[in-house]
């Protein structure tokens, strides 16, 4: 498969290449893709003295917008499978192939951390188990770490996300997809490590009110959503 890595980087000047050399060293056969988004550090210039294929957004969109970006440029050139992997240096380089693999059979593959260790007790890991039962109850699909930030999307996922409007990687996205693209998803174990530098999209207060929009959104608001008319061949 022609494998693209999208990798959202918002002020990751600290640790943009490690990550990028990692990723290199680790899955020379799958291409990169850096989005700058609207960062106010040295992350563009980073990009521009390695010679980095990047998208360089001139405002702050978010890790949505960022990511929806990187998909168009998927779609524009043709690959087979996108996987979005973090600039941070949590995701592990040696996890991209089995996501890549996965996605051969499937739409949506989740790199997840409890499919076979469990899930800690904190205020967070509570959030995730109230998406996961939220995509249970709307669903019937049983998602193990739907908050994770390591997935892979199929040619078939890469158009919708290049098409449609709105379409982030997130939970609620994947379970309205589940719904009206009978999407299947399927996770493979990875581990993941702290952030070693840069700055987050998420802080405490805003991983929390995270939670609880996705939870609202795929309880109520994914019922409104409208149906794909697009490509779902």
């Amino acid at each position: 498969m022609k494998a693209l890595c999208i990798i959202p980087a918002h002020n990751e000047e600290e640790s943009l290449e490690k990550t990028v050399d990692d990723l290199r060293t680790v899955n020379p056969d799958v291409d990169f893709l850096v989005v700058n988004d609207g960062s106010t550090d040295a992350t563009g210039e980073i990009c521009r003295r390695n010679s980095y294929p990047f998208l360089d957004l001139p405002i702050n969109l978010g890790l949505s917008g960022a990511f929806q970006a990187g998909m168009r440029y998927a779609y524009r050139y043709g690959y087979d499978c996108a996987v979005q992997f973090d600039a941070d240096g949590q995701h592990c380089a040696e996890y991209v192939a089995a996501l890549v693999e996965e996605a051969k059979a499937g739409d949506i593959v989740i790199g997840s951390r409890f499919v076979t260790e469990k899930r800690p007790v904190s205020l967070r890991m509570l959030g995730s188990v109230m998406i996961e039962k939220a995509i249970r109850i709307t669903t019937g699909s049983v998602i193990k770490d739907p908050t994770s930030g390591m997935r892979a999307f199929n040619k078939r996922m890469i158009v919708l996300f290049a098409k449609e409007l709105n379409f982030g990687p997130e939970p609620d996205t994947v379970s309205y997809l589940i719904k009206h693209a009978h999407a299947k998803v399927s996770e493979v174990p990875v581990k993941m490590r702290e952030r070693s530098a840069g700055e987050s999209y998420f802080n405490f207060k805003s991983s929390m009110l995270y939670m609880l929009r996705m939870t609202t959104s795929i309880l109520l608001i994914q019922l409104f959503r409208k149906d794909l008319k697009g490509d779902l061949a």
